[in-house]
C-alpha cells in the first residue's frame, strides 16, 4: 500500500531531527548530513520535479486497438428457437460491437485520462460513417481505420435471451475479414499498448505466415519491435482452431485476456466441471499453460464469477464479480470487452494487479446493465460505485 506523502514527510522529518540531536557523538555529523541528503532527495522524488517520472511515466501513453469494428443490432428474445419454431422479439437496440470499438468507447465513457487510437477498416457505407462519427464524438483517434469498397461494414445480430441473458451471434464479417494492418506504422504511434481483437474472427490476420505462424502474429511482433507493449483478445468458438491461430500469437504478446471458455479452448484443459462449477485448479493450470506457451507478463481470465490474474513472477491474484441481482442485468453482451477495458485502464496507468480487476468487474457490471455492449458504461467512479451498492459475491477460489 502506498504510505501518504505527509505521513512519509513527517517519519523521514522525525528521523532527521532524531539523529541531528545526536551529532555530538563521533562520526553523528558526517551521518546526520547523508541522512539529511538523503531525505532532501527523497522528498524531491515524491513531491519535486521528479515527482511526475513514476513507473507508469514514459514516453509512451495512450492506448491503441486494432481489429473487427462491428455495428450489433441486439434483439432481445423470449427463446431461442428449435429449428421451424418460433421465437419472439421483444425489444432491439442498435450498438457498437468488436473488441477495439467496445474497449475504447468504454474506456472514453469511462473518462480515460490518456489518448485513444483505433485501428481497422470498415466499409464505405452509412455503417462506417456511423464508427466514424460515433469515433469523432468521443474522441477517439481513427486515423488507422481506412474505408474499403470491397466489402461492407462489419454487422452481428445479437440474440439475447431476457429470461437467461445467454447470447446467439449471426455475424457478417464484412471488411473485418479484409483488415491486414496496412497503414498501420507502430513507429509513428506514442501509443504505450496494442490491443489486438479479435483473432479467430480477422481472416486476414488469421492467415499462415512462413516466420511468425500468423498474420496476426507478426503484426504484434512489430507492435512489441516499435516498443509497444501488447495486448490480445479472441472471440469465443465453437472450433479446434485455437492452437493453430491463437498459438503463434502468444509468443508476441505481454498481456492476454481471455474468458475461462478461450482459455480452456486455447489449452486443452477444462476449467468447469461437468455441473457447470468453475474449477479453479484447472484454471489456474490453464494460465499457467498460456505463460508457457509464450505470453511475456500476464495472465488475466475471466468469467462470470470473477477474475483470475497470473504474472509470468508467479503471482495470484483473485477478484470475485459484483453480486448483481437479476433484474439488472439487461444482457450480457459486451461485458467481456468491459471488463477487458477496466483491465487495460489499470494496466496502462500502473496500477497493482487487484485494483485492475476491480476496475474490470466493476464496468463490466456497468456494462450488463444495458442489452448493447456498450450504453451501460458511464464514468469511471459511477462504474465503481456498484460495487459498493451491491457488494461482492463470494470468494471464487475458496483455497485462498
Amino acid at each position: 500500500m502506498r504510505v501518504p506523502i505527509l505521513n512519509s514527510i513527517q517519519e523521514d522529518g522525525d528521523s532527521f531531527n532524531s539523529s541531528f540531536r545526536e551529532w555530538e557523538k563521533p562520526g553523528a555529523l558526517e551521518k546526520s548530513l547523508a541522512l539529511a541528503r538523503s531525505v532532501f532527495v527523497h522528498w524531491m522524488l515524491r513531491i519535486g520535479p521528479f515527482a511526475m517520472k513514476t513507473k507508469t511515466a514514459g514516453t509512451r501513453r495512450g492506448l491503441l486497438s486494432g481489429g473487427n469494428w462491428i455495428i450489433d443490432q441486439v434483439k432481445i428474445i423470449d427463446v431461442y428457437p428449435q429449428p421451424e419454431q418460433l421465437g419472439n422479439i421483444l425489444g432491439q437496440s442498435p450498438g457498437t460491437g468488436g473488441g477495439p470499438y467496445n474497449v475504447l468507447m468504454d474506456l472514453a465513457k469511462s473518462g480515460a485520462q490518456f489518448p485513444l487510437f483505433g485501428a481497422g477498416l470498415v466499409g464505405k457505407d452509412t455503417l462506417g460513417e456511423q464508427i466514424l462519427a460515433d469515433c469523432l464524438q468521443h474522441k477517439i483517434d481513427a486515423r488507422f481505420i481506412k474505408t474499403t469498397t470491397k466489402a461492407p461494414t462489419s454487422y452481428t445480430d445479437v440474440m439475447t435471451e431476457k429470461t437467461t441473458g445467454r447470447r446467439t451471434f449471426f455475424h457478417a464479417r464484412g471488411a473485418n475479414a479484409l483488415w491486414r494492418g496496412e497503414g498501420l506504422d507502430f513507429k509513428k504511434t506514442k501509443a504505450r499498448i496494442f490491443h489486438l481483437a479479435y483473432l479467430l474472427l480477422l481472416d486476414s490476420l488469421d492467415e499462415p505466415d512462413a516466420k511468425f505462424g500468423t498474420q496476426g502474429a507478426r503484426l504484434l511482433a512489430a507492435a512489441q519491435s516499435a516498443g509497444l507493449k501488447t495486448s490480445v483478445d479472441v472471440v469465443s468458438e465453437d472450433s479446434d482452431r485455437f492452437a493453430k491461430i491463437v498459438g503463434p500469437a502468444l509468443k508476441h504478446v505481454d498481456y492476454c485476456i481471455l474468458n475461462e471458455i478461450e482459455a480452456g479452448k486455447t489449452t486443452g484443459f477444462k476449467v468447469r466441471q461437468a455441473d457447470g462449477r468453475l474449477d479453479t485448479v484447472t484454471l489456474r493450470h490453464a494460465a499457467g499453460a498460456l505463460l508457457q506457451q509464450g505470453v511475456r507478463e500476464l495472465v488475466v481470465i475471466h468469467f462470470p464469477e470473477g477474475a483470475f490474474a497470473r504474472t509470468r513472477k508467479g503471482e495470484d491474484v483473485w477478484q470475485s464479480s459484483l453480486k448483481l441481482p437479476a433484474k439488472y442485468i439487461a444482457g450480457t453482451a459486451g461485458a467481456g470487452d468491459a471488463f477487458c477495458a477496466g483491465a487495460l485502464l489499470g494496466l496502462h496507468e500502473g496500477w497493482d494487479l487487484q485494483r485492475c480487476l476491480l476496475t474490470g468487474v466493476c464496468l463490466a457490471a456497468a456494462s450488463l446493465s444495458d442489452p448493447t455492449c456498450t450504453a451501460g458504461v458511464k464514468s469511471l467512479s459511477s462504474s465503481l460505485a456498484l460495487a459498493k451498492k451491491f457488494g461482492f459475491q463470494g470468494k471464487v477460489d475458496k483455497g485462498d
